[in-house]
């Protein structure tokens, strides 16, 4: 139990950068950047509840099915960006209201 909580702290630091990244950015790609780093805490707190109960086999087939997860919808918004901006020539969020009509 020690251990969870020694790495807890780390754990919330690189939550909190992440979201961090996703409210202070308007640029989209820093967006999908701070999605990442909040995925990135997510997988060290499966892994390290996984140490700590027993079930490491169980905690790593979560991360494995987050991983697949994360990369399909890393790949997917990225592609929705670079359409956005060949459209606008921008990676500003501000300019998504634009693609309504």
């Amino acid at each position: 139990m020690h251990l969870f909580w020694s790495y807890s702290v780390y754990i919330i630091i690189v939550f909190i950068i992440g979201l961090y990244c996703i409210l202070a950015t308007l640029n989209i790609v820093r967006v999908l950047i701070g999605i990442e780093v909040l995925m990135k805490a997510v997988t060290l707190l499966i892994l390290i509840s996984g140490n700590v109960s027993g079930h490491i086999s169980l905690s790593q087939a979560m991360i494995i099915t987050l991983i697949v997860i994360e990369t399909v919808f890393i790949a997917v918004a990225m592609g929705i960006v670079l359409c956005v901006f060949g459209h606008d020539k921008s990676l500003d969020s501000r300019n998504l209201t634009n693609l309504k009509g």
